[in-house]
């Protein structure tokens, strides 16, 4: 195996144990086996201090960042918890972009959020756009957190050269997604509720919204590459889009979604829930022109590989 840009480095990827932080870690021991790994637990490592951050870069030695770690939740979270999404995601990443500049790292990357962008802005979102108006409400306090981000590297870059790569991403889904009832985004929330109302003869699930609204859905291990693609690259990608390239439509997912889960019920739409933005699909030529990045794995074929995941969980 060679192990090019990532042979001999040492990479603290924070959020390394999560949803696409382990998926993240299994490509980069894929991409080289002279890497070295760190992933800095939260119950050992509170990276919104200063005082976490410093000594997670002083036990590792890490000369890679990739910031991975974050507060964040479906449509539902993002209203109850506006507070908690803006400070902690500011704060971490604050921290962890001022502590890799201490630390003189080599590369940086941030994951960012689809959600930065301003409600109005047209779409397919383009990156020269992000800072053209405020967010869509609902998200607004975890987009301009790290949209924040943007700016302080941005800064850092002119003050003292300090280089790092910020990737915007859309809807990430996949395995190991989190099927917590309470915070599960919108794929692995209605895999779940198709599934069980399958197992229970149900006549019907309830869906949040109107089922309009679209979004930009990328499989996980897509996002994973994306990122270490940016990474490794000589030319900094401040930012660059990392998506699918496609719009769908809630209903339309959710008719995918049954159809993978084997639900035959209906659909029946609560439109007294919150249902976020109106449409999302992000400009993904930045990343093809420039990184080569291009996204692999379509939506069916991705649904498919979750859900079959989620069912050997339940199974075990």
């Amino acid at each position: 195996m060679t192990g090019g840009f990532w042979a001999g480095r040492t990479v603290m990827v924070t959020g390394g144990a999560g949803f696409l932080g382990s998926h993240l870690v299994e490509e980069l021991h894929e991409r080289s086996d002279d890497v070295e790994v760190f992933v800095p637990r939260s119950e050992e490592y509170d990276l919104r201090r200063e005082s976490a951050v410093r000594r997670a870069f002083a036990d590792s030695g890490a000369d890679v960042l990739v910031h991975l770690a974050a507060t964040v939740e479906g449509v539902g979270g993002l209203e109850a918890r506006p507070g908690e999404q803006f400070y902690d995601n500011a704060m971490m990443g604050i921290r962890l972009l001022e502590g890799a500049r201490r630390a003189g790292v080599d590369a940086a990357t941030v994951a960012g959020t689809a959600l930065s962008y301003p409600a109005g802005a047209s779409v397919p979102y383009h990156e020269s756009e992000l800072f053209d108006g405020y967010p869509e409400e609902a998200g607004a306090p975890y987009g301009v957190a790290k949209r924040a981000l943007v700016a302080q590297a941005r800064a850092y870059r002119r003050q003292w050269g300090f280089d790092s790569s910020h990737a915007v991403l859309t809807n990430l889904y996949g395995p190991r997604d989190d099927f917590d009832p309470e915070t599960a985004g919108v794929v692995p929330a209605n895999i779940r509720k198709c599934i069980r109302a399958r197992d229970r003869g149900e006549p019907s699930i309830t869906a949040w919204g109107s089922g309009a609204p679209t979004r930009d859905f990328l499989y996980v291990r897509d996002a994973a590459r994306g990122i270490l693609d940016v990474t490794a690259a000589e030319e900094c990608g401040l930012p660059v889009n990392l998506g699918s390239g496609t719009e769908t439509s809630i209903r339309d997912l959710l008719e995918q979604v049954a159809t993978e889960t084997g639900f035959e019920g209906a659909v029946e739409w609560d439109t007294a829930k919150p249902e976020g933005q109106d449409r999302q699909r992000v400009d993904i030529s930045r990343a093809a022109d420039r990184f080569g990045w291009q996204p692999e794995t379509n939506l069916a074929a991705g649904l498919r590989r979750t859900v079959e995941w989620y069912e050997r969980e339940q199974s075990r």
